[in-house]
């Protein structure tokens, strides 16, 4: 081959190596040949993009579901021949470099993401044509981050509201020997990436049978493409609490990291989103586990440290 080394490469303009809207993006693009060679095209693209596509039978079919969404699309020559095709543009023998540099849109735009079903994609392209059979091509994706600070504002305004408010939920659930009561608390909404909070679960067992805690992060990814839904669920185990005996209460609390690099929660794209739950269930034996979902969102940024609280008295007492 000719062409002995051919990529395309962007310089970082942060120590996390992301790009933004309204961002220069600028890099280079390489080419080693053995030999002089002629050219028909030699050409830089930059392309923005969200794409789901997943298959579901239907009786004997199996059917394409699919949609896709183009944030932006730059190209930049670099080399043209004088006449489409003739193959006049000579590039010479060696290693040769050629920059280039876009302006990302400033416009509302989500952060890089790879789903089940779907993904959001930054990416740069170089094509090199020497002719219609022979066309070297190099790729490389670029992170991207969304400069918006709520990318959830649109799935409803009251999740701002709420995003250091204090979460609480209360379940009770019934079998053959007795009432179980449970109450799930954490002290907020919004958390930020790799940050920790603690999660409260008291539990009243007046049952006759011993029941056990266990908390869990909880992820749902929702795809869509012509009118249809697909979802994708995923429950991270964060904490076993110690068992509450029969006929009497416990309060049990974990502290929940988030790892710093989950993705953060996003409703800015039309054809997928990502959110999250906190989720408490009671380990009953021979008994449909009860569970409480609690809202959980997760923000981009720095973590800031958690915060011991004095416990609050607890909610409940047994009674006589």
């Amino acid at each position: 081959m000719t062409v002995k080394h051919f990529s395309v490469e962007y310089d970082r303009v942060n120590d996390q190596g992301t790009y933004s809207s309204g961002d220069v993006l600028s890099g280079k693009v390489t080419v080693v040949t053995s030999k002089e060679i002629k050219v028909q095209s030699f050409l830089v693209r930059a392309k923005g993009k969200a794409k789901v596509t997943w298959y579901e039978q239907e009786g004997q079919s199996s059917v394409l579901h699919s949609n896709k969404k183009k944030y932006f699309y730059f190209e930049h020559m670099i080399l043209q021949d004088k006449n489409k095709g003739d193959g006049s543009e000579i590039m010479g023998a060696g290693t040769k470099v050629f920059p280039f540099s876009f302006v990302i849109p400033s416009r509302d735009m989500p952060s890089s993401y790879k789903g089940k079903w779907g993904e959001i994609t930054y990416s740069l392209r170089a094509h090199l044509t020497q002719s219609i059979w022979l066309v070297h091509k190099t790729k490389t994706e670029f992170p991207f981050l969304t400069k918006s600070e709520f990318p959830f504002a649109s799935k409803s305004e009251m999740i701002i509201i709420g995003l250091k408010e204090q979460q609480h939920a209360t379940r009770v659930s019934f079998c053959g020997s007795g009432k179980i009561t449970m109450n799930v608390t954490s002290e907020k909404m919004g958390l930020k990436q790799g940050e920790a909070v603690e999660v409260s679960a008291e539990v009243l067992n007046e049952s006759a049978r011993s029941v056990t805690p266990k908390f869990h992060l909880c992820e749902k990814q929702t795809f869509v493409a012509q009118s249809k839904k697909k979802v994708q669920t995923k429950d991270i185990l964060f904490g076993i609490g110690d068992a509450v005996p029969a006929e009497s209460s416990r309060t049990v609390t974990k502290v929940l990291i988030i790892p710093p690099h989950l993705p953060a929660t996003f409703f800015n794209c039309s054809m997928m989103n990502l959110e999250y739950r906190i989720k408490v269930t009671l380990d009953v034996p021979l008994l449909r586990n009860p569970e409480i979902k609690l809202p959980l969102v997760i923000l981009q940024g720095s973590p800031e440290p958690l915060q011991q609280k004095t416990k609050r008295p607890t909610w409940f007492r047994k009674q006589s």
